[in-house]
C-alpha cells in the first residue's frame, strides 16, 4: 500500500513537472490591468512580492506549479511557498519527508520566467509563539524539530529572515488585537525574529504597525492563500492580492533580503499603501506624470497616474481648485486635469498634497509636492 502511495505521488510530481515545462517557455507576464503595477523609486527597483503561500504539500489545494502560474499572471516579482513545517493534515495522501520539496518544485517550475522563488517555511506553533515565516533558509528539515527555541535559533544560523504572521488572527487572539507576549520579547531580545505582518489575507492590524514602529520590524503583507488566488481575490470584480513592496538595490535575492534587513518595505492592499513616508512619498510621485496644459490666473495641470492605486489625495497648497475638492481621487491608470486657481498668472507654482489612503502610521499621512512648471 505504501509503495502504491508513493508510485502515485511521483505520477503526480512527473505530470506536473511536464506540464510546467511548457508554461516556463511560453508564459509570460500579460500586458493590462491584471498585472499588479507600481514604478521604480529613486536609488531603487519596486520588487512586487507574496511572501505567505501554502500548497498541497501542507495544508492548500494547489500544486506549487499553480502558485508560479499565478504569480507571473499578476506580475510579481517574487513569492515564498511557506508550507507548514510541522501541520501535515495531508502527510496519509501525499507523504514527503523533505520539507524543502516546495521550493524545489516552484523553483523549477519558474524556469523561462523572471518570477523569484524564495526558499521559506512556516513554524506553525500555538500561541504564546504563533505562527512565523522563515524566508532565505538553507534547510526547512532542520527547523523541523521539537524544541520551539531552538527552531528559531537554527533559522538565525542560516541567515534567515524570520517575521510573526498574522499577529491579530483571531484563532490566536480573539480579540483581533496584535501584542507581544513575554516569549515574543526574548524573541526580540535574542535577535530571533525582524519582521511582521500588518495584513495578511483580507485582514489589517493597526497595533501590528505600532508594534513594528517601536520595535523597528520589517512591516510586510501577504495573501497567506491556500486555495486558487482568484477565489481569493477576484480580479474581474477589480481585487488583487495583497503584496508586499521592496525597494531593493536590485532584482535579486541578496539585494531583496538586503532591502527586508533595512525595512525598506511597504503594503499594498485594496486601495490602500502603508510604509514609511520615506518610501511611499516618492513611490506616490513617480506614479504620477504632471503636466502644464494651459495658462493664466486659473492654470490647467494634467495627472497621468501610472500605478495600480486610485490616489486620495488632499490638496494643502496655498491654491485652491476651480474644479475639485479640497480631496479628489487620481484614479488608477487615468488622467485627470486639475483648474488651479493662482489668482495671478504665474511662470512656476508649487503644489502640496496629502496622501489619504497611504499611511506611515496609524494616524500619519505621507505628503507629497509638485513644482509646475
Amino acid at each position: 500500500m505504501r509503495s502504491e502511495k508513493s508510485f502515485s505521488f511521483l505520477v503526480c510530481l512527473l505530470a506536473t513537472s511536464f506540464l510546467l515545462s511548457g508554461f516556463a517557455q511560453s508564459e509570460t507576464a500579460p500586458e493590462g490591468t491584471r498585472a499588479i503595477e507600481f514604478p521604480d523609486i529613486p536609488g531603487y527597483v519596486t520588487l512586487k512580492c507574496d511572501l505567505h503561500m501554502h500548497t498541497v504539500l501542507s495544508d492548500g489545494s494547489v500544486w506549487a506549479n499553480i502558485r508560479v502560474q499565478e504569480a507571473v499572471k499578476d506580475g510579481l516579482d517574487a513569492i515564498a511557498i511557506t508550507d507548514h513545517l510541522e501541520y501535515q493534515p495531508k502527510r496519509k495522501d501525499i507523504p514527503h519527508p523533505d520539507r524543502n520539496r516546495g521550493y524545489e518544485l516552484a523553483k523549477e517550475m519558474a524556469r523561462g520566467t523572471d518570477l523569484m522563488i524564495i526558499p521559506g517555511a512556516e513554524i506553525t506553533r500555538s500561541m504564546p509563539v504563533g505562527h512565523f515565516n522563515a524566508l532565505f533558509i538553507k534547510d526547512a528539515n532542520a527547523l523541523n524539530q521539537k524544541d520551539v527555541l531552538e527552531v528559531f535559533r537554527e533559522a538565525k544560523s542560516q541567515g534567515a529572515m524570520v517575521f510573526w504572521n498574522h499577529p491579530h488572527w483571531t484563532a490566536q487572539k480573539p480579540n483581533g488585537v496584535a501584542e507581544l507576549t513575554d516569549m515574543h520579547k526574548n524573541l526580540l531580545s535574542e535577535g530571533l525574529f525582524s519582521g511582521i505582518e500588518i495584513y495578511n489575507e483580507t485582514t489589517y492590524s493597526d497595533e501590528a504597525l505600532e508594534i513594528a514602529h517601536d520595535h523597528q520590524l520589517t512591516i510586510l503583507g501577504n495573501s497567506d492563500v491556500h486555495g486558487p488566488i482568484d477565489w481569493q481575490f477576484d480580479p474581474s470584480k477589480g481585487e488583487h492580492r495583497p503584496v508586499t513592496l521592496v525597494f531593493a538595490a536590485e532584482k535579486t535575492p541578496t539585494a531583496m533580503k538586503e532591502a527586508m534587513e533595512q525595512r525598506r518595505t511597504a503594503v499594498w492592499f485594496k486601495n490602500t499603501l502603508v510604509g514609511d513616508a520615506l518610501y511611499l512619498s516618492p513611490l506616490v510621485e513617480q506614479s504620477l506624470e504632471i503636466s502644464r496644459t494651459g495658462e493664466g490666473a486659473v492654470a490647467s495641470v494634467k495627472i497621468h497616474n501610472h500605478s495600480d492605486a486610485d490616489y486620495i489625495l488632499e490638496n494643502l497648497s496655498e491654491y485652491r481648485l476651480h474644479n475639485q475638492a479640497k480631496v479628489f481621487t487620481l484614479k488608477a491608470h487615468e488622467s485627470t486635469t486639475l483648474q488651479v486657481k493662482t489668482v495671478e498668472a504665474l511662470e512656476s507654482f508649487e503644489m502640496q498634497f496629502r496622501v489619504l489612503n497611504a499611511f506611515a502610521s496609524p494616524e500619519n499621512h505621507p505628503e507629497i509636492k509638485f513644482v509646475i512648471e
